[in-house]
């Protein structure tokens, strides 16, 4: 697997443009991701299957036009897209849980602990220089993520905040899988097969690691089935098509960046329509979480 580099040539830079806006696009996408999986108000495993298989229809399509444009995909990279999507789905699992234990904000914000893991993954796999401000940082990203549990605010401690603060913690260590897997390599001509091959996955892993807290129900009511399309729709297939364009043109820390506009957005979506209302630390630790996270992956590395 190779980082993809970004270098200052004008033709280069145009292409890293295009792709950083398809990635911020692809961010607002999901940015409600959090909010229509707690307007459905159903089981972590029944969350997971619908946007995941009602995905599969669109998906297959934009596939298929890949294919008659014999944009094929090798074999190792599809058990690579396999792969990703089995780390997606444990996200979509836990996360699913996470949100009906912490909110859709703070699950949102708690997540982007990727940002932090994905240059771990570079470290260990590809053997990618750690930058001195990403070790600095560290001790003032964990403290944004106590505020945020509520670790120092005796009024917002609860063993659901805490319990589902670890659990979204370990979905975005899993999300950090994921970008790393798809964004270190691949071609953006193939993203529609690669988010197909994903889906696909992520909903049998998420579905059986969901079922730890309820089995799916097929039969989830109009209402929940309408915000679960929703998802699927906006989330699952145009979010998830505009990353899977974007990401493999760039660096993985860079698209791990440019995901940060998705829980700014999160965190105002889910106290405008889901009545959210965080104290103010921890507000102070959401911040605290995007800042850091942001000054980790896009300043540049003067050491250098």
């Amino acid at each position: 697997m190779q980082i993809v580099e970004v270098r200052s040539v004008p033709l280069a830079a145009g292409r890293v443009t295009d792709a950083r806006a398809l990635a911020v696009a692809g961010a607002a996408c999901i940015s409600l991701t959090a909010v229509f999986i707690r307007l459905a108000d159903v089981s972590p495993a029944t969350s997971v299957f619908f946007r995941c298989a009602l995905a599969l229809p669109p998906l297959a399509v934009l596939a298929w036009r890949e294919h008659r444009r014999s944009r094929r995909t090798s074999r190792a990279d599809a058990v690579r897209f396999a792969v990703a999507g089995a780390l997606l789905g444990v996200d979509f699992a836990l996360w699913s849980q996470a949100i009906m234990l912490v909110g859709a904000g703070i699950s949102t914000v708690l997540v982007n602990i990727q940002v932090a893991v994905v240059p771990l993954l570079s470290f260990l796999f590809l053997g990618t220089r750690i930058p001195a401000r990403f070790v600095a940082t560290i001790p003032v990203l964990f403290a944004g993520i106590a505020l945020t549990a509520g670790v120092v605010d005796d009024g917002a401690t609860s063993p659901d905040l805490l319990w589902g603060t670890l659990l979204a913690l370990l979905s975005g260590v899993a999300y950090a899988g994921y970008i790393f897997v798809v964004g270190g390599r691949g071609t953006a001509a193939t993203a529609g097969t690669q988010v197909l091959v994903s889906t696909a996955a992520a909903g049998v892993v998420g579905s059986a690691l969901g079922s730890v807290w309820g089995t799916v129900d097929l039969a989830p009511g109009w209402a929940a089935f309408g915000w679960l399309a929703a998802l699927a729709v906006s989330a699952q297939v145009l979010g998830w098509m505009l990353l899977g364009r974007s990401l493999p043109r760039l660096a993985p820390e860079v698209g791990a960046t440019l995901l940060l506009l998705q829980p700014v957005l999160a965190i105002a979506a889910a106290m405008a329509l889901l009545g959210e209302r965080p104290s103010t630390l921890q507000l102070v630790g959401c911040a605290t979480v995007v800042a850091t996270a942001w000054y980790v992956t896009s300043r540049p590395d003067r050491s250098r």
